[in-house]
Order: structure tokens, then sequence, then C-alpha cells
């Protein structure tokens, strides 16, 4: 059955836009309730102005760059590829933005909701969270599908991607130096120096950690699925221009129909007690692939007389169930490797961070291996197209994934706002369980980040391909040798800087809350209110400063080999750096997720409960976990996605005048 193309464009921009205008009705929805008491409503806006103030002055840092980029890339390309490069950072930013705007004001209401049932609270928090999920892909696909209805030019919209590419980059490792810089900072001195709880209104860092939070968890994974989405969709575009029309504007189409069944998805989240809390997230998900499948059966037989495509589509969907379930059972308190770590604990500290790590190291085998079965059928299915398609499939379901992400932090802070503000215990009752599944979703979103990631490089890497035309990397030529060896180096090197980042930050953080404890009198005994605001901006100064040099890295490593080594040193820079990102971002989220959850499974009640030497020790393996899975895991999966996307935009000019 032929469908029109211009049929297929008017979907792929209401798909779009259905997105974002059920973003917008869920905001109104979510600022409707309740903001608390005058007590909760203060050190909300306390979160708020520190997130915004960081989120400004990270933007402000990233648009200096992103202009003086924009400028050298239309003096060495052409202008449009700098109009959509700047379009892409423009887009990606106001993602995150909105994301985290809408959070800060949600985390209170959540806090509110939890003064009436867990149902309620959870509602509040979910809709916050899909806020973001929402206006992430409705941009994502609204840039995309504008861009390409303008110029006609898969190749024009490499700049786009390279700009979303850009800020995901900058916004993940200034995040998450920010958060976990504030959050080791709060934990060595408020829990294991001092012994107070966790979010106790005392810890000077307590502010700057929930700020931390928002700009980490929800605008950084915000920026960095906004890229996975949008690049993988341009890769799909630029693996089609020898296939066909229909083909070049599938992955558009497949972007809408996942928004559709998305929002149908969403629908079906609502828990009524902490036990179906996990089950209800699930089930969202769950249904919102069971729907895309569908619609992307109908599409296909719509647009092609055969169902290759459908295949390849059905196996993305499928990479994104297995992920989450691998990473559910590797990262959920009630599983048991989070037992098997918690119990470590008995016997100190170092064990417990030994077992943690090799479950993390453990969960990379059925990721990876579902990956390349994954990978191998697309490629039978549809070659590298069906590769790309597959990915597009995965990436399709981002919605209702960062829906389910961007509910954690919510939850996170809305647990401290009720312990800040001295709130009924009841209240914590509601939002512990709230925010332990929380820790779940996180980790569960970015294993799909990461496993996406891996495809996405992949699409992009086939698209490197035809634009350099180097088909075969020979193992004995050096200079392929050398790249790879160079790109599986990277993401060491990149992750050694962000972990050294986080240490600088929580050293400043540490000499801080102990500064205040010492100097402030009756500071301990509740008598006296702590300086937050000084907290915040020691965040903010390290954060901002630290995201510069791990930035060039990437930016600059993929085009120094290239224009010295050649076009086959970078395809083997490429190779290299997507193996191992893939899989040092698998075991580092894991292991991280793991840790903090045998805290929270020791906190419940078990093996001793809050104060004993298990909890201790597990405080210790949390907080070596947090640079683990939420700054460097992460930032891994932006990397790899930068180090292909500056290649493709580089090709051209390497294949003509790299020296060797």
């Amino acid at each position: 059955m032929a469908v029109s193309i211009l049929l297929l464009y008017v979907f792929s921009i209401v798909g779009s836009l259905i997105a974002l205008f059920f973003s917008l009705f869920l905001t109104m929805n979510v600022l409707k309730q309740d903001a608390g008491n005058e007590a909760m409503r203060k050190i909300a806006a306390a979160i708020k102005e520190g997130a915004v103030a960081y989120l400004n002055r990270q933007y402000k840092t990233v648009a200096v760059i992103t202009l003086i980029l924009a400028v050298l890339i239309g003096v060495v390309f052409n202008y449009t590829l700098a109009i959509t490069f700047v379009l892409g950072a423009l887009f990606s930013a106001i993602a995150g933005y909105v994301g985290m705007m809408v959070s800060v004001q949600a985390n209170v209401r959540t806090a509110q909701a939890a003064t009436s049932s867990l149902k309620s609270a959870f509602s509040v928090a979910f809709k916050g969270g899909a806020v973001t999920g929402f206006a992430v892909a409705g941009l994502g696909l609204l840039g995309v599908s504008i861009l390409y209805l303008i110029f006609g030019n898969p190749n024009i919209l490499i700049g786009f991607g390279f700009g979303a590419s850009l800020i995901s980059l900058f916004a993940r490792v200034g995040g998450g130096i920010y958060t976990k810089g504030a959050d080791v900072g709060a934990d060595l001195v408020g829990k294991i120096e001092k012994g107070i709880p966790e979010d106790d209104p005392r810890n000077p860092a307590v502010i700057a950690d929930n700020v931390g939070d928002n700009v980490g968890d929800c605008a950084g994974m915000a920026a960095d699925l906004f890229e996975s989405y949008t690049v993988t969709i341009i890769a799909g575009m630029l693996l089609a221009l020898a296939l066909g029309q229909s083909e070049l504007l599938l992955p558009l189409v497949l972007g809408a129909v996942a928004i559709v069944a998305s929002v149908i998805g969403s629908l079906f989240v609502r828990a009524s007690s902490a036990a179906k809390i996990w089950s209800a997230l699930n089930r969202g998900i769950l249904v919102s692939a069971t729907l895309s499948a569908i619609g992307f059966f109908i599409v296909n037989i719509m647009m092609f007389d055969h169902l290759r495509y459908f295949y390849a589509s059905l196996i993305g969907l499928a990479l994104t169930v297995i992920i989450g379930y691998v990473t559910e059972y590797y990262t959920s308190t009630d599983k048991k490797p989070v037992k098997q770590i918690a119990d470590s604990s008995k016997t100190g500290p170092a064990t417990l961070i030994i077992m943690g790590v090799a479950k993390g190291m453990e969960s990379t085998l059925i990721p990876v291996l579902a990956i390349v079965v994954g990978a191998f059928l697309a490629y039978i299915f549809a070659g590298f197209f069906g590769v790309a398609i597959a990915a597009t499939a995965m990436l399709a379901m981002t919605a209702i994934i960062v829906s389910v992400d961007s509910y954690g932090p919510i939850t996170d802070n809305a647990g401290g706002i009720a312990e800040m503000s001295k709130m009924p215990k009841s209240v914590r009752e509601i939002t512990d369980p709230l925010d332990a599944v929380g820790n779940t979703t996180k980790a569960v979103t970015k294993g799909f980040a990461i496993g996406s990631a891996g495809l996405a490089a992949l699409s992009l890497f086939a698209a490197y391909k035809d634009l350099t035309h180097v088909d075969i990397l020979n193992l004995y030529n050096p200079a392929v040798v050398a790249g790879l060896f160079i790109g599986g180096m990277l993401p060491f090197l990149f992750s050694s800087l962000t972990m050294n980042a986080v240490g600088r930050a929580a050293f400043l953080m540490v000499e801080e809350v102990r500064r205040q404890f010492k100097e402030i009198p009756g500071l301990m005994k509740g008598k006296a209110e702590p300086d937050y605001a000084r907290c915040v901006d020691i965040s903010t100064k390290a954060a901002i400063k630290e995201l510069i040099l791990p930035g060039l890295l990437a930016v600059l490593s993929p085009l120094a080999v290239g224009f010295i080594l050649g076009p086959e040193a970078l395809g083997g820079l490429l190779a290299g750096s997507i193996v191992t990102g893939l899989l040092l971002a698998i075991t580092m989220t894991t292991s991280g997720a793991a840790w903090d959850n045998a805290k929270k499974y020791i906190e419940s009640g078990n093996l001793g409960g809050k104060g004993s030497d298990a909890h201790k020790a597990a405080v210790v393996g949390d907080t070596v976990g947090d640079p683990f899975k939420d700054t460097s895991g992460p930032a891994l999966n932006p990397l790899i996605k930068v180090l292909n996307t500056i290649a493709l935009l580089a090709a051209s000019l390497i294949v003509t005048y790299h020296l060797f």
C-alpha cells in the first residue's frame, strides 16, 4: 500500500506536537497540586534557586563554546551546517531546562501528596517525570523533522546531531560532577563523621545535594537521551540515502508511532502500595513497547511490500525490555545481587566494594550478548540500515523511559524536603519506598541509555563507512591498530578525568561542611542554620571549571587521529571506543546503583539497620559508587557518540587532508 511522502512528513510532525502538548498538559496538572506549608516551600525554593543558578551558568559557559564552534563550522564547511549545529544545541538545552524546572516544582508537591497517600505521591512524581520524557521526544522529533523538511538533505542534519551531542556531553559531565561532589561531601561528613541521617537539615551540603539530583539525573539524562534520540534518527536517515524516500522517512515515522504508544502507556502507570511501584512503572514501559510494535507493523505494511524493517524494529524493542530486566535484576533491593553485596558488608567496606565491582563486571554479559545478537540479526534482515532501524525503535521509547527515570530525582527530593521540613514520620514511610524504586529506575534508564548508545554508535559507525568509503579496517595496518588502542583508552582516560573532578569537588565540599560544623555555634544541636548557599556555590564553580577538559578530550581526539593518521585510523578509534566505552559504562553504572541499594536494603532494617557496622560499610560503598553511577558511567554515553558525530562531520576533510 503506497503512502504519500507528504502524509509521512505530516505524521512525524503531528507526533512531535502530540508529545509537546501532552508534556504541557502534565505540567499544568502538576503545578495545580498543593505545594505544602511554608517550611516546605522555602526548602523547595532554595533547591530551585540553586538548580536554576547552576544551569544558567553552565549554559552561559557552553554557549560561548557553541558560538566559537559554530563560526568554525561555518567557515570550514558552510553556514547552513553551523545553523543546524546551533539549533541542535538549543533544542537540547531547552529539553533539559524544561524538565528540570518542572522537576523542582514536582518535588515539594510529591512530598505534600505523601501526606494523603502513596498513590497520590506516586502519581505526582511520575507526571512530573513524564514532562521531561515527552518534552525530550517531542523536541527531538520536531527538530529533525522540520530541518529535513526545509533542507531535504540528511547530511545537513549532522550539524543538529553534533549540537545535541555537545550539550549532552557538557550536561552529563557538569551535572554529574555537581551532584556527586555535593553528595559525596555531604555523606562523608554528615553520615560518616557526624552520624546524622541523610537529608538532615543540619548538614550544610544538603541543599546542594538535592540541587544535584535535578541538574544531574534530570537535566543531564534529558540532554543525554535527546542526543541519542536525534543522532540515531539522523544516522538511520544517512544510511537510507541510497535506498529511497520512504526509507529516509521511516525513522521519523517510527518516532511518531512510539510517542502515541507512550502517551497511552503512561496512562497505565498507577500504584497504590509500595510493593507495586516498580511493577506500575514497568507496566507503562511494556504497554508502550507492545503498542509500538503494533504500530510499527501497521506502518511497515503501509509503506513497504516486505517485513524486513519491522523485524529489525522488533529487535530494538526487545533490547529495551531485556536490558531493563537485567539492570533491574542487578540493582533492585529484593534481588540476589544487591542482597549479596549487602551481605558482604558484614566483613567491612573492602569486601563490599569487591563484591560490587564483581557484580558490575558480571552485569555486562547479557546486555552485550543481547546487543551483539540483536545487531547481527538486524543486519541479516536489512543490512546496516536494519541495525539503524533497531536502534531507532529502541530510542523511539525515549518518552516513556525518560519519564520513568525523571521520576527518580523527584522522589529523592521529596524525601529530602520531608526530612528537612520535619514532616511526620508517616510521610517518610511513603517517600522512602518511592525513592528506593527511584534508584532502580535511574539505573534501568542508564542501562537503556548505555545500550542504545552502543546501537546508535554502530549506526553512526556505518554512516562513517559510507562517507569515507573505508570498507575494511585492516588490523595489519599500524595506523588502524594505533587508532584502535587510542579509542580503547579514551573511555578510561575520560572516566579518570571525571572521577578526579568529583574527588576535587568533594574535597572542597568536605572542607566547607567541616568548617561550618566547627565555626557555626549550635549547628550540630539544630539551634543554628547552616550556610547552604556557600555549598551550592562551591559545587557550581567546581562543575563549571571541571567540565572543560573532558569536553576538549572528546572533541579534539578524533580530529587529531583523523587528520594525522587518516580515516582508517579514525575508524579504529571509533571501534575501540565503542567496545570499551560500552563495557565500562555498564560496569560502573551497575556497580554504583547496586551499592546504593545495598545501603538502602540495610537501612530498611536488615543486617542491623541504620548505625550498624554493616551500614557504615555500605555508606562507604555507596560513596564510592556515586561518581561511578552518576558521573563517569553515564558520561561515557555522550562520549562515544560525540566521537562518532565529529568523525561524520569532518569525514570529507579527513579523507582529503590527512597526513599519513
